[in-house]
């Protein structure tokens, strides 16, 4: 199997619970409680410009309602997504995933870059992330971004405008041939709701080569039985909670720094 680039510890939606979630605001709190990766959620502008909503709506985390995909960028770039949270927030504006990428890269972070499509849009969603990935990480010293998500469509668009791009399968529950659908795909890793990870699932996962994630983890209990299973990395909300100095240490004998030939060449490395 080969060497993993990725942090075991990665920060949902930035520090998603005590900042806004999927803003530079939540993502900087992250960086200073330690946190070396973090999980955003991507999707498509009606103009094609790529940023960060979990929800297909606006009206959980911002100022605006509706449909997030009938809006162009300049309109959504004005919206509060962070009064909903809390006063001290107000006035944080959606990120740009341009915007999140400059304070990746500025920090040596790692990625893992949900794709979440708006309706009809898997295919063009998964093709401009790709396109904007290369655009942005080409050359850089980070690992390319870990790009996941439930779609296939959206998966199978990534492989084919950028086959050399670190793919993962998005799981809420096991259905038959899904680990044929992450191999057809491509796919580095698997990530998979915590409830539904077994030791079999991950041996499974790590015989044909690759990696088993889970999301999202907030409990340390679970978080000590998926790391005896040999997990290889959790998604997490509780950054106050969680530090992730405790579990990087065992990792580092599967770590690769970008100059590793075995890893593809001297930038963005491919896991």
């Amino acid at each position: 199997m080969k060497r993993w680039l990725y942090p075991r510890w990665i920060a949902h939606r930035g520090a998603g619970k005590l900042a806004p979630e999927n803003t530079l605001a939540a993502f900087r709190l992250g960086e200073e409680y330690g946190y070396r990766m973090f999980e955003c959620d991507v999707r498509l502008s009606q103009d094609g410009e790529l940023f960060l909503l979990h929800d297909a709506t606006l009206d959980r985390t911002t100022s605006g309602s509706g449909p997030a995909a009938v809006h162009q960028w300049s309109a959504l770039s004005r919206l509060d997504a962070g009064v909903w949270h809390s006063p001290h927030y107000a006035g944080e504006p959606i990120c740009h995933l341009e915007s999140l990428a400059r304070f990746i890269l500025s920090k040596g972070l790692a990625l893992n870059i949900e794709m979440k499509p708006n309706p009809g849009q898997a295919k063009e969603t998964g093709h401009a992330v790709t396109q904007v990935v290369r655009r942005l990480w080409s050359g850089q010293a980070a690992p390319w971004p870990l790009l996941s998500s439930f779609q296939i469509d959206a998966l199978a668009a990534a492989q084919a405008s950028a086959p050399e791009l670190p793919r993962a399968l998005l799981l809420q529950q096991l259905e038959s041939g899904w680990l044929e659908c992450a191999r057809d795909l491509g796919c580095v890793a698997v990530v998979m709701h915590h409830s539904i990870v077994s030791q079999e699932q991950i041996l499974r996962l790590h015989e044909v080569g690759m990696r088993a994630l889970a999301y999202t983890v907030n409990d340390e209990a679970i978080a000590t039985t998926l790391w005896s299973m040999g997990m290889d990395g959790l998604i997490t909300d509780a950054v106050d909670r969680f530090l992730p100095f405790e579990s990087e240490d065992a990792a580092q004998q599967d770590a690769v720094t970008p100059s590793d030939s075995s890893a593809g060449g001297p930038a963005n490395a491919v896991p």
